[in-house]
């Protein structure tokens, strides 16, 4: 009889089911802990959980910031597939009731190629909101971010305290921004040439 995949790295000596960070889709997160398991870390989605596979040596900290890692990871993946311009309008409508009780209403939410200095943009007069193709792959707290942003922009236009108050409901603001820093300040990083072979 084969050996059930789940358990390969042996049963799980603790498991600990807690609710989820805000904004990562899943309703659950398991941690499951197994004394075979020595170095590695892996994770996965269960229906509506996300399971975490650490070894049983780590500590709490070690923990969180692991699940934390994968999550983000998870997000990756799933995000790889490119949402069409439909799919980002849903988004938006969602985050519009999420976060502002429906009163953002864009007429036209869309991807675009020509904005390599912005992540977004919003004009509040046609109610149309753009967002870098840049974005894409990126993980789904950082696209939601820069909704969110746009979105606040239908109700106030400006980037005055008005508006940075209304972005404090989003709970992973912070993160996603530096996330974003992150990446600006990669692409200004010298690039080494390429090693040649000898």
């Amino acid at each position: 009889m084969p050996a059930d995949p789940l358990h390969r790295a042996g049963k799980p000596q603790r498991s600990t089911t807690s609710p989820p960070p805000s904004g990562s889709g899943a309703s659950a997160i398991e941690v499951r802990r197994s004394a075979r398991r020595r170095r590695t870390v892996s994770a996965y989605r269960e229906g509506d959980r996300t399971v975490v596979l650490i070894p049983a040596r780590m500590s709490e900290a070690e923990e969180q910031r692991w699940v934390t890692v994968m999550l983000d990871k998870l997000a990756a993946q799933e995000n790889k597939r490119v949402l069409g311009d439909a799919e980002l309008a849903e988004r938006a409508e969602r985050l519009s009731g999420q976060y502002f009780d429906g009163r953002a209403r864009p007429t036209s939410v869309r991807w675009v190629t020509n904005q390599n200095t912005r992540w977004g943009s919003c004009t509040p007069s046609e109610g149309s909101i753009r967002l870098s193709h840049r974005l894409q792959g990126m993980p789904e707290y950082v696209v939601d971010y820069v909704l969110v942003h746009e979105l606040a922009h239908l109700l106030v236009p400006g980037h005055g305290p008005r508006f940075w108050r209304l972005l404090e409901a989003y709970p992973r603001t912070e993160r996603a921004r530096g996330y974003l820093e992150g990446v600006v300040a990669a692409d200004r990083l010298p690039h080494l040439p390429a090693a040649r072979d000898e």
